[in-house]
């Protein structure tokens, strides 16, 4: 692939490792970047992924650099070997020597000797073995414990807010498709966590218990072993499931769920680029903006002025996103902040309330900073704005909102935010967290119930806040990094086919609000720097014409897009009260995708179409829109291309 083209799909050039398929008997895998992915048996996917990990302080990731890479494959088996050193921030270091052994009729194996060359301080050193969602979510399993003790329990159906398992030394389960999955451990104490918490798409089980001190030192010479094995059966009753094919057609039923509204996410810094930008904002047309406002940033009443000047020249109602500093009685705080709302003059819808400290993850075994009362916070917003809707929630992910848990009742409508990036950043897993988002809204739905107004955001690639560390992760060149707060795969066409394929994942939810993370910037919809190729200084990105679709959409009733294999095409269709049917279909992968769908049935007029691909930002296809028929329809996306079609007026 050349520079160019690469920039165009993942807005980097930085290359990437191609995966290379290894197979043995009913074994296969995909070797990328020193790990197993999609480990499959039979061509079913039994494990998503084993890697050898080694966290800093802050939960980043220490890159290894690799060498002496064997890689031997015979029709029996295959076997892969190397070497990785890797350094922490302080400059420390260890290395580790690893190795993969599949035997075609029998296991596949992994194991890892480490060394440290300093004293070495990190949060975590060694295997995580990550299990799909599909087959394995809900279904019964076995686990035995390091005591050689046996337990009949379940992966969860719903989000688990904990550690489903702990002290593993095997996990066993049964596929839904005939195969018996077992996992075995050894060289340290392994637990597994619900990935779905942070929208990856996986049961995570990786070692040292997060109830044990962490950071940890690994001290100056310290050695330590490591071993995963895995084996698979096949039961004698096994009855597989028909693998999808790619001759399918997507047709269309009528529903009763509305499409959400569009809301922009507008923190303190972003102010004057999107007053800057009106006009921007304007052809976005989104519904709300939600107005970050942090005290403990030092915001005060200069913020929430230019944030008046924000509302009223762009004449879009607006919610306040609070974080409540938690140094004070809540009634103090929010009184103060009354003060400060009247003497800005800003208009406001409703106001989010909570808990700075609320931020900050409190992993299991952790101490939790000392919080004012949940139910205090909300009865005290209550009495200091009486006039305006009182969100509750989460200023960061669904994983505090499972944790935590405040009492919602007390609220008008409750909100959190998601992050595609928080534990591995490779293009493979950050678009399967689309997988996850139904397990997260379910999940929501199952606290909140299914009347309360429900509200997801602020959204984005790149990460607005770490919960687990200091800082975000530094991203200077446009890498593809875990927990960065700049992520190149925003401004691309990646991103605009990730913010489809998030917004079709939402189907069911009945979600009031998204909100994506901000008009300009790093988390943004469009490059507003002085490019000399555009000739006012603005580019928008892919994601802006996909978010402008969404936009139009807003109050439309969705349909329900049947036939679509959703790990590869995203569909979102809606009827507005006009009678206009919106459509918006994006290629989720990297190869060209043929889409057949059929709207017979639904609508009767013809569709005028835009694809938004590499054609186009190139400046190579046709501004002008394409026609497309009712009856069935076959059109071919690029990768991570999309088509945004309405119906003729």
């Amino acid at each position: 692939m050349s520079e160019d083209l690469a920039t165009l799909y993942y807005g980097t050039n930085q290359p990437v490792d191609e995966a290379q398929r290894l197979q043995a008997g009913p074994w296969s895998a995909l070797l990328i970047d020193g790990a197993l992915h999609e480990i499959r048996y039979r061509d079913v996917e039994v494990i998503r992924a084993v890697a050898f990990l080694v966290r800093d302080k802050d939960w980043g990731t220490c890159r290894p650099v690799l060498s002496g890479f064997e890689i031997d494959q015979t029709e029996s088996g295959f076997r892969v070997a190397y070497r990785a050193h890797c350094t922490n921030p302080d400059g420390h270091a260890l290395s580790y020597v690893l190795s993969m052994d599949c035997a075609g009729d029998g296991a596949l194996s992994f194991s890892a000797t480490v060394t440290a060359h300093d004293a070495f301080l990190t949060a975590r050193c060694g295997f995580c073995v990550l299990h799909p969602l599909d087959g394995v979510a809900g279904v019964p399993a076995r686990v035995e414990h390091s005591d050689g003790t046996c337990e009949s329990v379940a992966f969860p159906a719903l989000i688990d807010p904990w550690q489903p398992f702990k002290d593993i030394r095997s996990i066993e389960h049964d596929m839904p498709c005939g195969l018996t999955v077992r996992c075995s451990f050894a060289g340290d104490v392994f637990e597994m966590e619900d990935q779905r918490n942070w929208s990856d798409a996986s049961f995570k089980t990786y070692s040292r218990p997060l109830a044990l001190p962490w950071p940890f030192t690994l001290d100056a010479g310290a050695t330590m072993t490591q071993t995963v094995t895995l084996h698979v059966e096949e039961r004698v009753s096994a009855e597989r499931e028909p693998l999808a094919t790619h001759d399918c057609v997507i047709t269309f039923e009528t529903g009763d769920e509305p499409m959400p509204r569009l809301g922009i996410a507008v923190a303190a810094d972003e102010i004057d680029p999107t007053l800057g930008h009106l006009s921007l904002l304007k052809e976005l047309s989104p519904h709300q903006l939600t107005l970050s406002f942090d005290p403990t940033a030092g915001d005060g009443l200069h913020e929430l002025e230019r944030f008046t000047a924000l509302q009223r020249q762009s004449a879009i109602p607006c919610v306040l996103e609070y974080a409540l500093p938690g140094v004070d009685a809540p009634r103090a705080e929010l009184e103060a902040l009354s003060s400060l709302i009247a003497a800005s003059r800003i208009e406001l819808t409703g106001i989010v309330v909570s808990p700075s400290v609320h931020r900050q993850s409190n992993p299991p075994g952790s101490i939790s900073p000392p919080c004012p009362a949940l139910d205090d916070v909300y009865r005290e917003a209550r009495r200091a704005f009486p006039q305006l809707r009182i969100g509750g929630g989460m200023l960061s992910y669904f994983t505090e909102l499972n944790r935590k848990r405040p009492p919602l009742e007390l609220v008008d409508w409750t909100t959190h935010a998601t992050c595609p990036i928080v534990h591995a950043a490779d293009d493979r897993s950050v678009m399967q967290t689309l997988e996850a988002i139904p397990h997260i809204t379910r999940s929501c739905r199952a606290l909140i119930g299914a009347q309360q107004p429900y509200s997801i955001g602020p959204v984005s690639i790149g990460m607005r806040q770490n919960p687990y560390g200091s800082r975000t992760m530094p991203n200077p060149h446009g890498e593809r990094i875990a927990m960065a707060a700049c992520d190149p795969r925003q401004r691309a066409l990646f991103g605009g086919a990730w913010l489809a394929g998030y917004a079709a994942a939402l189907a069911g939810a009945r979600i009031d609000t998204l909100t994506l993370g901000a008009l300009t910037g790093a988390r943004g919809l469009a490059d507003v720097s002085d490019v000399s190729d555009v000739s006012d200084g603005v580019r928008p990105y892919p994601m802006f014409d996909v978010a402008k679709a969404l936009a139009r959409m807003a109050g439309a009733t969705r349909l329900v897009c049947a036939g679509v294999i959703p790990r590869e095409i995203a569909c979102v269709a809606a009827r507005d009260a006009q009678g206009q049917l919106h459509l918006l279909i994006a290629n989720l992968t990297d190869s060209r995708q043929e889409v057949r769908f059929d709207l017979r049935g639904i609508t009767d007029a013809p569709l005028q179409a835009l694809a938004i691909d590499e054609q186009s930002l190139q400046g190579k296809g046709s501004d002008e829109p394409f026609r497309l028929l009712p009856a069935e329809q076959r059109i071919t996306l690029s990768p991570f291309a999309c088509v945004i079609a309405t119906t003729d007026k």
